[in-house]
């Protein structure tokens, strides 16, 4: 029996069938096994259970894909699209994504280990309709022209300053699991409205949307190397990525301490960097705050995603007069949530993505209480 055959969820056939293929990384338009011929295990949070393999990119295979993306960047097929055909790839590609949606989700469960009823609410039109809009700014960059007069000139003699706005080139993308198809499309819309050309990292642990999508990039008819797609192990690939001098451009999503060593990288060629990094953010509750919404809101902010989002409300600061009123109906509230696979539809809180961040998450727990923290139940 296959590992996709040993998987006890009702998948559809296309889903199963995508399982059960070798993932292999998309460089200048063709599908070509790691360098290293190495895979990354692709675990079910909830069962812990391999049920998939990707390919293991490495150096190499960074080298390539970012030469593949440079030579797509200086080809006329790409960079002399006109404005409107470039929007129609993307407006595509949308259409195509909502045609799979369904293959789109089940992929995400049992990557990602969200609730399935989460991935049916929130994935789609959401994903679909991010490159949709990015798509209408294609036609819609533009610079600016201002009249000047400099050095006190006549005004007859008036000359005109204009701006000129032009793709950066080529960009390194590395995206987290929390989320995996959604932050994929967050880079991505931005990078093909401008005209760049990218080097896509899906995280480690959730990397199946990415190959899907990069199957329907090539349906959608972009020229070859204007997406390319390398999976593989952060400290492998992601870093080859982050130091590579072809790259101009590097957007990471992530932890705080990688986009520390992201910065350091960069200074090679004094790539431009965008981070979006973890933070701490606080829910702050007055007095006079309605309770009945309050309370459901701070779990929301809590836990959407198991908590595993980069905006969670992870701290709370609640006003002494209610304080105890709040706190017991925290912990009554919890009791409504559903912790289960994330396949089951009743679950409403889904698995950790990993054995490791159980770990952590658990480690944070016993910290806490060794301060004097009371865990409330």
């Amino acid at each position: 029996m296959s590992v996709a055959e040993a998987l006890d969820y009702d998948l559809m056939d296309d889903a199963r069938v995508f399982i059960a293929q070798k993932k292999k990384l998309l460089i200048g338009g063709q599908w070509v096994d790691a360098a290293s011929g190495e895979t990354i295990d692709v675990i079910d949070p909830a069962t812990g259970k391999k049920f998939a393999e990707a390919s293991a990119g490495g150096a190499e295979d960074i080298d390539r894909a970012v030469a593949a993306a440079r030579a797509a960047f200086e080809n006329p097929a790409w960079k002399n699209m006109a404005a409107y055909e470039r929007a129609n790839l993307m407006f595509k590609l949308a259409d195509l994504m909502e045609a799979n949606a369904q293959k789109f989700q089940e992929l995400e469960v049992l990557d990602n280990g969200l609730p399935r009823m989460i991935a049916q609410m929130g994935m789609f039109p959401f994903c679909s309709n991010l490159i949709r809009y990015y798509a209408g700014w294609v036609t819609k960059i533009e610079g600016s022209t201002v009249p000047a007069s400099p050095f006190g000139l006549d005004p007859a003699q008036e000359t005109l300053t204009y701006t000129l706005k032009e793709p950066i080139g080529v960009v390194g993308a590395i995206t987290p699991w929390n989320f995996p198809l959604g932050m994929l499309m967050l880079k991505l819309g931005p990078i093909l409205a401008t005209g760049c050309t990218v080097v896509l990292k899906p995280a480690e642990l959730t990397p199946l949307t990415a190959v899907l999508l990069g199957e329907l990039i090539q349906e959608a008819g972009f020229p070859d190397g204007v997406v390319n797609i390398v999976t593989g192990y952060g400290h492998d690939a992601g870093a080859a990525l982050s130091h590579h001098d072809g790259i101009d451009k590097i957007s990471f999503t992530g932890s705080t301490a990688v986009g520390k060593e992201i910065i350091k990288a960069s200074t090679g060629n004094l790539k431009k960097v965008s981070l979006e990094l973890g933070g701490k953010s606080p829910v702050v509750v007055f007095p006079d705050a309605d309770l009945e919404q309050a309370i459901p809101g701070a779990l929301r902010a809590a836990f959407f995603l198991q908590g595993q989002n980069c905006m969670a409300g992870t701290r709370l600061f609640v006003h002494e007069k209610i304080h105890d009123a709040f706190i017991a109906g925290l912990a009554e509230a919890m009791n409504y949530f559903v912790m289960g696979p994330g396949w089951d539809m009743n679950t409403t809180l889904g698995p950790l993505i990993s054995a490791t961040q159980k770990e952590r998450v658990m480690g944070h727990i016993a910290r806490g209480k060794d301060e004097g923290a009371e865990l409330i139940k």
